[in-house]
């Protein structure tokens, strides 16, 4: 259904007249007539009545006007969810325990005026398809994999270095410690069964493995965070790596140790991804609201892949 004719429907029977509504449409009186006449086809009903005054609606007509006008409204609420700064910001966080999502909370402590939708997408190749089909806001994701370079129409920025940590159980020979370098690592057992070859995450565990001698395993079923907590804090002999800001709740039981790893200490580099034709005013202030709190540590202090 055209819904200029049934716009010009509702502003003929608003006025009473074609001639008024064509004022008020800044059309002719002849583009009324025909749009009028027009949607009259498509229902299959006469809507007016000429009379001497100008034009009456038929019992047909007054039937049809109050779903004209939903139909009116219907078209303002669904231009008003894609106008700028009505929709909501569209934010992949990865998952909703990890850095990204406490970044993304931070950013709506600060502007609590901005809707936010947020997703969690499997790898950075969904996060860019969803991106480039416009699905998708922005993302946060570690750029670039060995081998693969963002496309030309998609923009990344770094806005956090996340610090990791070694989990282990109280049994764990390095349950004392307060903090392991890298080289302290060296022949321990590292599970790590949620990671995926292919995915920007298990590049960057691959990357962190070969540049220490670390031995990372990822042998057996990823039931989730629970089941593996469970399983590090009655290991003697198995820890995991996790970041900083993983929000992570056990039982009191667990005795988990959460350990700093330093000199150097190895960081996730977290970038802010997005389409550079994306005029999204609230992707903006994001964007302002992360760069504005970023600062990068020293390479001595720290170590990245080289394709980070």
């Amino acid at each position: 259904m055209d819904l200029d004719a049934v716009r010009t429907f509702v502003a003929a029977a608003d006025a009473g007249r074609f001639q008024d509504a064509a004022t008020d449409l800044s059309i002719t009186q002849q583009a009324v007539s025909k749009r009028v006449a027009t949607l009259e086809k498509v229902i299959g009903v006469r809507l007016f009545t000429r009379t001497a005054r100008g034009a009456k609606l038929t019992i047909d007509g007054q039937a049809f006007l109050p779903h004209a006008r939903d139909l009116l409204r219907a078209e303002e609420r669904a231009l008003a969810s894609v106008r700028p700064g009505r929709r909501a910001l569209r934010v992949d966080v990865i998952g909703r325990r990890l850095a990204p999502a406490g970044l993304l909370r931070d950013f709506h402590r600060v502007h609590p005026e901005i809707e936010l939708d947020v997703v969690t997408l499997f790898d950075a190749d969904a996060a860019v398809n969803a991106l480039r089909s416009g699905t998708l806001d922005a993302s946060f994701r570690a750029v670039t994999m060995p081998g693969r370079q963002l496309p030309d129409d998609i923009v990344a920025t770094r806005v956090r270095d996340e610090p990791i940590q070694l989990l282990t159980g109280p049994a764990h020979e390095l349950a004392a410690a307060r903090a392991v370098t890298p080289a302290d690592l060296s022949g321990h057992r590292i599970w790590m069964p949620g990671l995926v070859p292919g995915t920007e995450w298990g590049a960057y565990y691959d990357a962190l493995a070969a540049a220490f001698a670390l031995t990372i395993e990822i042998t057996g079923p990823d039931f989730g965070t629970e089941p593996l907590l469970d399983t590090i804090a009655d290991s003697r002999s198995l820890a995991t790596f996790v970041g900083e800001q993983t929000r992570l709740v056990w039982p009191a039981d667990h005795g988990l140790r959460r350990i700093d790893v330093r000199d150097p200490t190895p960081v996730y580099p977290h970038s802010l991804v997005w389409h550079r034709d994306n005029t999204h005013p609230a992707l903006a202030a994001l964007r302002d609201h992360l760069c504005s709190g970023w600062r990068n540590r020293s390479d001595a202090e720290t170590w990245t892949p080289s394709w980070a």
